[in-house]
């Protein structure tokens, strides 16, 4: 069953997704990757290019190489990489762009953290899987932006985002469905997860000292202890709502915390969050659905992409840590589920979510800032390198 798992994911990994992004994504004509097609898979070629979108192309094809060696994924990497020094990098303030036109000029400066994050999780990803020695210095750089402009030693935690010269800025949103807060769960959550990663490459002592201080900002800020759901906005002083329930980032932020504390190797640390690990986990699956989906949140009923991805992983971690056969076959549930309803066939790629009436969401792009070969790649890579 598992090695039939196994195969599933290789294949969707590289006939679906990869494919996908090296046949209908590279821009010939300006360089590094184009940045949208829409929802009926129609490509727009003019659409401005968003730095999370090429962070994440950066770190699944460097994960990809890593894993399976394929050369193709490699050079797909350094495209990335090299479009990335070219036209994100701000060389005169640090940090990257948040977006550029098609062509690659800078049309929002701001400096939004979590964009700055992922470009460490790939710039740190493609040193790990070939030595690159360039790539190393540049998260350790950014790493550096961030410390010094971005985490707040009073309050502690990290500011959301900052002008393009690290200053103050009014509307620190990453997108029109967030709270304007200037601390949130999502780039706290997408700054652990680079940090980890850098983190098994450059064993620092500021950085090892980070990333705890980020485990203990989820457990003692970030998690409500009584629901065990994790709070999404806040202001400087850790203050925010509780009135929203997102069961793909919990399950998400549950196995992160696993692999932080597994890369950290501190037994005593480990001891201590596990149990909460499983708690939030738990908790995620309120959001599980009869037909084995997981909805997006409480008050959202779509099965979104990204959302199975993190449920079959969270899932396989649970099962893998607790012995929890259970948790396995809720994971293998959740894959028969994503396998026939959001994984496209035909066109290849998947759509952004299945509507609670079961139609397929062709309003959201199939391709674009936010939907990035990263939960999907991740996903196959984490349960190919964990079934081993």
């Amino acid at each position: 069953m598992m090695q039939e798992l196994k195969a599933d994911m290789r294949q969707v990994l590289e006939e679906n997704i990869l494919k996908y992004w090296i046949e209908r994504m590279v821009d010939e004509e300006h360089g590094g990757f184009y940045g949208r097609r829409d929802g009926n898979d129609r490509l727009v070629p003019d659409a401005p290019k968003g730095a999370v979108l090429n962070a994440r192309i950066l770190w699944a094809f460097s994960a990809s190489y890593r894993v399976l060696r394929r050369d193709e994924y490699k050079q797909m990497a350094l495209r990335a990489k090299e479009y990335i020094l070219k036209h994100f990098i701000d060389r005169e303030y640090g940090g990257v762009y948040w977006m550029l036109d098609c062509e690659g000029n800078p049309i929002d400066l701001k400096k939004q953290i979590y964009a700055i994050g992922f470009m460490i999780y790939g710039f740190s990803e493609l040193y790990r899987a070939t030595g690159d020695e360039e790539s190393l210095k540049v998260a350790i750089q950014l790493f550096n932006d961030i410390e010094h402009h971005a985490y707040d030693a009073q309050n502690n935690g990290y500011i959301e985002a900052l002008t393009r010269e690290w200053q103050p800025i009014g509307d620190m949103r990453l997108s029109d469905k967030d709270e304007n807060g200037s601390r949130t769960m999502n780039t706290h959550l997408h700054i652990l997860e680079p940090y980890t990663n850098l983190y098994r490459v450059w064993k620092d002592e500021r950085l090892e000292q980070q990333l705890h201080n980020l485990i203990h900002i989820f457990v003692t800020k970030i998690l409500n202890p009584q629901t065990f759901h994790l709070d999404l906005f806040f202001n400087d002083y850790w203050q925010g709502k509780r009135d929203i329930e997102s069961y793909g980032h919990d399950i998400e932020a549950a196995w992160l915390l696993t692999e932080a504390l597994e890369v950290l190797g501190d037994e005593q640390l480990t001891s201590e969050i596990m149990p909460v690990v499983r708690r939030i986990t738990q908790a995620s699956e309120k959001g599980l659905m009869p037909d084995g989906s997981m909805i997006h949140e409480d008050r959202d009923s779509d099965r979104h992409w990204w959302v199975q991805c993190e449920c079959i992983i969270g899932e396989i971690n649970q099962w893998q840590h607790f012995q929890d056969n259970e948790a396995l076959a809720r994971a293998l549930k959740c894959w028969s589920y994503t396998k026939q309803h959001l994984i496209d066939w035909e066109h290849s790629e998947w759509y952004w979510s299945i509507r609670e009436d079961g139609s397929v969401n062709i309003d959201d792009d199939k391709a674009g800032p936010w939907k990035c070969p990263y939960h999907n790649s991740r996903m196959c890579l984490e349960v190919i390198e964990r079934i081993g």
